[in-house]
Formats: structure tokens, C-alpha cells, sequence
């Protein structure tokens, strides 16, 4: 698994938890990825940004690979590049949070213990605007929880 972000100590974050390689999001990123994974491209990718970063996730995915959209945190209407779709045979999939059933066995792994989300800041209900400020400023390096 490889990870993307703009920031460093994110980049840094990715590796302590378990990512192979990290890269910058910019251009030439796609063939850096490409190279990783023996000039194949990488077999899917979770766009959780959008418009900035549309273009690197459709260049790195291999012919016949899937970009799932999860997100468009940086823009949402990026150029489609139909012509790469069709000729790469690429799948776009949409995903969201998921089912409330899917969410009930999520929150059932979390309390036994067998998933563990990385804690970033705890917060007590008065206090949070403070944790939206620190989401919005993007300043998270894992989950933020307010404490009823």
C-alpha cells in the first residue's frame, strides 16, 4: 500500500503505520508510483480529495484498475478524462461511509479491541468548536473524539 499527502509529517504518519512507500501528490508522483509496482501502476486508489489530486489517481491506477471516490475534501468537479477511462478500462466507483449495518460490526471491532483508529485528540462536548477548528484547519493526524 503507498500513500499521498501534501504534508510531511503525514507522509511520515503513513509509514509508522504500515504504508510501503509515501509521495508527494504532485505530476511526476504517477510514475514514481508506476515504477513501484514494477511499471504495472497501482491496482486501486482511494480518492478522498478530489480535483487536486484527480489526475495523479488516474495516471497511477493500471489498465483495468479502480479509482473509488470517497471523498472531494479539495474540489468536485475535476475534468472527467473520459478518453483515459475508456482506453485504460478504468472503473470509478463512488463509496461512502457505508451501510448501518456495516457501520454496527465497524463500532463492534472498535469496542473489542480487534480495530484500533488512531486518536489524534480527545475533546469534551463544551469544547467542541475547538476540534472542528483543528479538522478544518487540517492540523489532524488521526480521529478526534468528543467526550460526552
Amino acid at each position: 500500500m503507498f500513500a499521498t499527502s501534501r504534508d510531511a509529517v503525514k507522509r511520515e504518519l503513513a509509514l509508522d503505520l504500515g504504508a510501503e512507500a509515501v509521495f508527494a501528490p504532485e505530476r511526476q508522483t504517477a510514475r514514481a508510483l508506476i515504477e513501484a509496482t514494477g511499471g504495472r501502476g497501482v491496482d486501486a486508489v482511494i480518492e478522498t480529495v478530489g480535483e487536486p489530486t484527480w489526475d495523479l489517481s488516474l495516471r497511477s491506477v493500471r489498465p483495468g484498475g479502480m479509482v473509488v471516490v470517497a471523498g472531494a475534501t479539495g474540489g468536485d468537479n475535476p475534468p472527467a478524462q473520459l478518453r483515459r477511462v475508456f482506453f485504460r478500462r478504468l472503473t470509478i466507483a463512488g463509496s461512502t461511509m457505508g451501510t448501518r449495518g456495516e457501520l454496527r460490526r465497524l463500532v463492534d471491532l472498535c469496542a473489542t479491541g480487534a480495530l484500533r483508529p488512531l486518536i489524534g485528540a480527545t475533546h469534551s462536548l463544551s469544547d467542541a468548536a475547538v476540534a472542528f477548528a483543528e479538522m478544518a484547519r487540517g492540523e489532524l493526524h488521526g480521529k478526534i473524539v468528543i467526550a460526552v
